[in-house]
């Protein structure tokens, strides 16, 4: 089953009580004591985000254990959420490099081999 990355979570794996604060952080990419202090300040200042806190905790899903293979994918899987059009654009960058950089192997293969150029020629 493809489980989505795009979608925020409990992590009751980093967790200090139900694992919102660091869902939110691992969602985000934010350093979760950030997450947990602004948390706490909101909580203080204004008396109701704790109430959201529990509900967020009851509400959400617990992360499951395998979501990424490893930090470089969860690294990507934020960058998503945070900015999808920059992400789509560095893939598509990433892309054209990647091609721009085969056809220059490409030409070099075929000028300095005679007989596949006298292949393409003749399948032409």
């Amino acid at each position: 089953m493809n489980t989505p990355r795009t979608t925020l979570y409990r992590d009751k794996h980093n967790a200090k009580l139900m694992g919102v604060c660091s869902g939110i952080a691992d969602y985000t990419g934010v350093n979760v004591l950030w997450v947990r202090l602004g948390t706490l300040a909101l909580c203080l200042g204004l008396g109701w985000p704790i109430l959201a806190y529990f509900v967020a905790g009851f509400v959400l899903n617990k992360k499951p254990p395998h979501l990424y293979r490893d930090a470089s994918e969860q690294k990507y899987w934020q960058s998503v959420r945070q900015s999808p059009k920059r992400t789509a654009r560095e893939i598509r960058a990433n892309f054209r490099d990647i091609d721009r950089r085969l056809a220059a192997v490409e030409s070099h293969y075929v000028s300095s081999n005679p007989r596949l150029t006298a292949e393409i020629e003749r399948l032409r």
